[in-house]
């Protein structure tokens, strides 16, 4: 990857011609207003994108749109000026509480972003006023700001505007012009189906509706289906010239696009992505994690490292409060060169200017979600470079992406770089900290690895945790069920030597002290515990010399004995039916024979009383239940006999 120059190289220059068309916005029919021209030549916008030229020219003859682009291929401005174009139009300024226009998208810095850019056109409308409705803010005050001052253009995420029209019933939307739905499979993913439609519902179905999306789903063609009607279809895809490239068919990505791939070593993976950084010194770059925890511990463990002292590194996830993550956005954003290790938080419809690079460290568990991260960079007419961190046993997935219009060029590993897990873990010793964070980091990345929805290639029972958790540079395995019961491979791990882990100590001395206080409290607690007793073995006692029963309870013991009696009287009467016994052998089981002494020699007696008891035994039973099945009635007249 090439340094970046002050003059266009030849590739950028021509990815710059393939980006833009001929057709130049002061040329579009409809024509557009000479303010808005004016504010997009202000701009630095004279020429159209084909994903521009195809859509205002409908939106402003009242057609609906559905729009399936490339990131980074000039969506927002697609939307912005035929909305401004169509409420320039209206015959006279609307009322205060008339809203005209809303735009919607998943997140509030996507928001900001249409809201910032759109700011200039909108400022071209005379009595018109817009607003920005977005989370993290005190709805109580944006209640009273819109209950008050009123809005015509409303510019927000799904959740905020499901709430202000729920509670508001000042707004009137039945002068509606224009809905708009930016990145509308993101909205879906991010569960907004709810809020989305119910917006939707309170909206005139005679309006236009521009419906704006990277990526093409189930749900979004359902959406499409009850939000547009007889939409017009606006699909732009690029085809790949360059030489590196020529061979692997159309792309999904930006033209100006190089994406490549390496094939790592889980052991190595760490120390081959800092080697990338050095090389690329000098760029803007955002580097890709999991996680939340991936990215606390790398935005610490990078800046610490020799190789990479004094780059900036900046961290930006969704778990950071809205404060610091506006500061983070823009902080990065004002540098020239620097590192922004960042989640999928920013991986969709963030512009931030002059992004030379984009390392996806640990690949996206939505594969939807790789196009949008790669998009961060040559954006518009610019030229940019990305690249994926692949372990051996996800190689399959550079094919996968090609299926899907993502082709990549292979990038062979360095062979000669530094290791940089002993300086990893020497910090680790002497900082609790950077232990602590590395632990929850790599349990995290583990079990993201897990949700992957290409799960035939991303396969977590197939993690080699050992050589993972160095690549971590982490100074033991955790304890985690993944790893205990699902026999994952430990080997490539090395433990350092006899180390007393709750000796390691914070290097912040505020920290430190709070740890010992806790474990203080902790040591003072389990001492003034009573000690448990132990389990003494029961003394064998004496028998306890029986009670006398009393005569229910003696009674209640004949009555079960009497009833087992029966039972089993019954149960061999009708084997003997049956011919499973013979006679002898009912005689013997029921007691109306001799001993096996007494019958052995055929003792005509024995016989003659077995059979006269036999035969007075069925007349009691033909004579109590009518035939040997009434069991009930028999049972019954047993036990009154036996009472008497």
């Amino acid at each position: 990857m090439a340094s970046s120059s002050s003059s266009p190289s030849p590739a950028t220059a021509a990815a710059r011609k393939r980006a833009l068309t001929e057709q130049r916005f002061s040329e579009l029919a409809p024509a557009l207003s000479p303010e808005v021209v004016e504010a997009l030549d202000r701009g630095g916008f004279r020429r159209c994108t084909p994903v521009q030229a195809a859509t205002i020219p409908l939106l402003l003859t009242h057609k609906d749109v559905a729009v399936d682009a490339a990131t980074g291929s000039g969506k927002t401005l697609a939307f912005v000026v035929p909305v401004v174009e169509m409420l320039r139009r209206l015959p006279s300024p609307p009322k205060p509480h008339q809203v005209l226009a809303i735009i919607i998208s998943p997140t509030r810095e996507l928001s900001s972003q249409i809201y910032n850019v759109a700011q200039p056109f909108f400022a071209t409308l005379k009595g018109v006023s817009s607003i920005l409705l977005v989370g993290g803010l005190d709805i109580q005050v944006e209640l009273k700001k819109v209950e008050e001052e009123g809005a015509n253009i409303l510019v927000g995420t799904p959740g905020k505007l499901f709430d202000i029209m729920e509670r508001l019933d000042t707004l009137e939307y039945k002068h509606l012009e224009i809905l708009i739905l930016d990145e509308a499979d993101r909205l879906l993913d991010m569960g907004f189906q709810k809020q989305v439609t119910s917006i939707i519902s309170k909206l005139p179905k005679l309006r236009r509706t521009g419906l704006f999306s990277a990526t093409q789903t189930e749900a979004v063609e359902e959406l499409a289906k009850a939000g547009l009607r007889n939409p017009v279809r606006v699909q732009v895809k690029t085809e790949a010239k360059d030489a590196a490239r020529q061979d692997l068919g159309p792309s999904k990505t930006p033209l100006g696009l190089r994406l490549e791939y390496m094939i790592c070593e889980p052991a190595k993976k760490s120390s081959q992505l800092v080697d990338f950084l050095v090389q690329n010194t000098g760029k803007k770059i955002m580097v890709y994690f999991a996680t939340c925890a991936c990215v606390d511990y790398w935005s610490v463990v990078l800046p610490m490292l020799n190789l990479l002292k004094g780059s900036p590194v900046i961290a930006y996830h969704g778990k950071m409060k809205q404060g610091p993550r506006e500061k983070a956005l823009a902080s990065f954003s004002a540098l020239s060169s620097g590192i922004l290790v960042c989640t999928d938080v920013a991986a969709r419809g963030l512009d931030i200017p002059h992004v030379d690079l984009i390392v996806q460290y640990d690949p996206p568990q939505d594969p939807n979600v790789f196009v949008h991260r790669a998009g961060r960079t040559a954006r518009y007419d610019q030229e940019g470079d990305a690249i994926v961190f692949l372990l051996p046993t996800e190689d399959a997935y550079v094919e996968f992406l090609k299926l899907r219009g993502v082709p990549l060029v292979e990038r062979e590993c360095s062979p000669d770089i530094v290791d940089i897990v002993p300086q990893i873990r020497a910090a680790a010793l002497e900082d609790r900290n950077i232990m602590e964070k590395g632990l929850r980091a790599f349990v995290s990345f583990v079990r993201s690895y897990k949700e992957h929805h290409c799960s035939f290639i991303f396969r977590w029972k197939g993690l080699e945790v050992g050589k993972l958790a160095m690549e971590y540079g982490l100074l033991q395995i955790p304890s985690m069920p993944e790893v205990k019961h699902n026999n994952l491979s430990l080997k490539g791990f090395f433990p350092l030597g006899n180390i007393d882990f709750s000796q390691i100590k914070f290097k912040d001395k505020t920290r430190e002290k709070q740890r010992q206080k806790a474990l203080k409290r902790k040591a003072e607690e389990l001492a003034n515990e009573p000690p448990v007793p132990e389990k003494r073995v029961p003394r064998e006692r004496p028998d306890k010399p029986k009670r006398k029963q009393t005569g229910k309870q003696r009674q209640t013991i004949q009555t079960k004995e009497d009833m087992d009696e029966l039972t089993n009287e019954y149960r061999l009467l009708k084997k003997l039916k049956r011919g499973v016994i013979d006679e002898d052998e009912y005689e013997k089981l029921t007691g109306f024979g001799g001993s096996d002494g007494e019958g052995s020699d055929g003792d005509a007696a024995g016989k003659g009383k077995g059979k006269e008891r036999r035969s007075k035994e069925q007349k009691k039973l033909k004579q109590r239940g009518g035939k040997t099945g009434g069991r009930r009635f028999e049972v019954k007249s047993k036990l009154k006999s036996k009472r008497r």
